[in-house]
């Protein structure tokens, strides 16, 4: 299957998905996660019109936006950073990302508010939370939820637009739709509470659990093997 046919495929299940939630496919904005993956691939998915994509690791970002600035006739794009950030690596994120999505410390917003005061920007984030209860994964537990919103008001410089989540992996796919639920209950416990310039988005779901993702509300999904192909 062609990168134009595999792109075409994903657009028609966001449609699908979005139309059994009583949405639009336009109300998902869909982020082509590009890790391990050379530059020629991300923009030959710009060139079909592409526009948003993801990068777990910090290195690899700095190094593919320095890539695609030189690449010949590349059409623009946006940078999502979805990926664990340590805070020695923050200043890489400053004037660089559309959107990062795993804020999930107030020692992170307090280095990242630091970096983006210094430098005189603003930086939209998602706050990470861990609904799935795994240990391996990071994020605020949801009963800290609450907290992190009250110190966050301390950062100006942050622009909080939603929250993210992982699911945990299944091949039952219904056992995870709770999780997917619950992040769209927290988002809604704390939306009063958070300076949303638009409705808050909900990043949620991977190339394996995208459709279901959608039908809870996601107004964003971070797609990377149904797209590129699977990694080496």
């Amino acid at each position: 299957m062609s990168p134009k046919e595999r792109l075409l495929e994903i657009q028609d299940k966001i449609n699908a998905a979005a139309k059994r939630s009583g949405r639009k496919g336009s109300d998902v904005t869909l982020v082509a996660v590009s890790k391990t993956f050379p530059i020629e691939d991300v923009v030959s998915f710009a060139r079909l019109g592409q526009v948003d994509f993801g990068e777990n690791k910090i290195q690899e970002f700095v190094q593919k936006t320095k890539d695609y600035v030189d690449f010949p006739g590349a059409p623009p794009i946006r940078w999502h950073v979805i990926g664990h950030l340590q805070r020695n690596k923050a200043k890489e994120l400053v004037g660089k990302t559309h959107l990062f999505h795993a804020l999930d410390s107030v020692r992170l917003a307090e280095t990242l508010h630091a970096q983006l005061k210094e430098s005189q920007h603003t930086l939209r984030c998602l706050i990470q939370v861990n609904v799935s209860g795994e240990d391996s994964k990071f994020g605020l537990q949801p009963s800290e939820l609450d907290s992190f919103v009250d110190h966050i008001s301390a950062f100006p410089t942050i622009k909080i637009g939603g929250l993210m989540t992982l699911a945990a992996p299944s091949e039952n796919l219904e056992t995870i739709r709770p999780q997917f639920a619950l992040l769209r209950s927290l988002s809604e416990s704390v939306q009063d509470r958070l300076d949303f310039t638009n409705a808050p988005e909900l990043s949620m779901g991977m190339s394996s659990d995208f459709e279901l993702a959608i039908e809870e509300g996601a107004t964003i999904v971070r797609v990377g093997s149904s797209l590129f192909g699977e990694r080496s």
